[in-house]
């Protein structure tokens, strides 16, 4: 049993975790939840311990000076709590931290130990993806669960993918099997420009949540710092011919797949969230603006429990995710043009700033990459063919 010590009696809690690592390009997920918690001025209360998850030859700890005082931070996942104010107060968990090397099924555990405890409702869990799209146009953020049941009543996609995973995928599942109601989260992140940070991302992602849990969230600089991004990368474009020739075939293929998308319900939903923000509807402190991605909302229900076999989740079974048809060859492309999670990284190759071959970065749960940051214009190396997939 998990004892939390001042921590208050939380209202209509929701979970919100993101890892570094292989589940994170452009460090768009973890730069989103500790926005949150900066934002909403987060308190630690609980930290795992950084010796039963973490190999410190891969993620090493560091040492820093405070006061003259040398001082050592390791490596961990640490969960903060913040109470969002207004006619409809309610508080969120973040969980925040870098992808355990070791000893996932008891990380998940603990992780659903303080759930059940603190009353979870519902666990959204953010990602993001190197993605065949491209820079100038709106970041694509698809959510998913494993649940039938959460997906009709939220508007999600269900699961079906199948193959290597990340902490994203374990986790969601784990939720599954305990009966807490789980959402994941991706966005994708241009594969030629995944270098962090990737601010529009981070917007598109906080965007997508602020529909599904029907929360205002405080956007503070992101949307000024999106657009800096991307004038920045449309620089860099303008300067190689073949760059900019690329971008706009990325283009071409993003509208003409999203043309029988522009239907009324999405554009009903664009409405709905620029009405609440402009009246001021819904919990959160200060006026917001920024951009928006569509996205479904639904009511939440259900807290997290310890129903059922606590490991069963566990047992090496492969998820129900089937990958769809491979797309036209592009320069190492990660996903498709609609931001979906692929199964293989970038093969190695020197390029020249952004060339058309995709840089480092985290990829999708899809993926064969390590979450490594690499340095703009190289590529990881891998061996796997490439295919194209939803994610968890």
């Amino acid at each position: 049993m998990i004892e939390l010590e001042g921590v208050p009696e939380l209202i209509d809690p929701v979970m919100v975790a993101a890892f570094e690592g292989w589940n994170d390009a452009g460090d768009a997920a973890s730069t989103a939840v500790a926005h949150l918690d900066k934002e909403w001025k987060g308190e630690v209360f609980a930290a795992l311990d950084a010796e039963d998850y973490y190999d410190f030859q891969v993620n090493r700890p560091t040492v820093w000076l405070d006061g003259g005082v040398r001082k050592i931070t390791w490596p961990t996942t640490r969960l903060s709590v913040v109470r969002v104010g207004g006619d409809k107060p309610r508080d969120l968990v973040l969980v925040r931290g870098i992808e355990p090397s070791m000893r996932w099924r008891s990380f998940c555990n603990e992780l659903l130990g303080f759930a059940h405890e603190l009353g979870v409702e519902l666990v959204v869990i953010m990602g993001a993806l190197l993605g065949d799209t491209p820079h100038t146009r709106p970041v694509p953020v698809s959510g998913v669960t494993s649940d039938p049941d959460l997906a009709r009543t939220m508007d999600l996609e269900e699961t079906k993918y199948e193959g290597p995973t990340g902490i994203v995928g374990i986790l969601q599942e784990a939720c599954t099997h305990a009966g807490v109601p789980a959402v994941s989260l991706w966005a994708a992140v241009p594969h030629y420009v995944s270098q962090p940070p990737n601010p529009k991302a981070t917007l598109a992602l906080l965007n997508r949540l602020e529909d599904l849990i029907d929360l205002r969230i405080p956007l503070g600089e992101l949307t000024e710092d999106a657009r800096a991004w991307q004038l920045g990368v449309d620089q860099l474009a303008a300067e190689d011919s073949e760059v900019a020739e690329y971008v706009q075939s990325l283009e071409e293929a993003r509208d003409t797949a999203e043309l029988p998308e522009a239907s009324g319900e999405a554009i009903a939903r664009e409405f709905e969230r620029y009405l609440r923000r402009r009246d001021g509807g819904g919990p959160g402190p200060g006026p917001v603006a920024g951009t928006g991605q569509v996205g479904g909302t639904g009511q939440v229900g259900g807290h997290a429990t310890d129903g059922g076999d606590g490991a069963a989740y566990l047992r090496d079974t492969p998820s129900e995710r089937t990958r769809p048809p491979k797309p036209q060859p592009r320069p190492e492309p990660a996903a498709d043009a609609k931001g979906e999670p692929a199964e293989s990284s970038q093969e190695s190759d020197t390029a020249e700033s952004t060339k058309s071959s995709g840089s480092g970065g985290g990829t999708d749960d899809g993926g064969r990459s390590e979450g490594r940051r690499e340095k703009p214009g190289r590529a990881k190396e891998d061996d796997s063919s490439s295919e194209d997939s939803s994610e968890d």
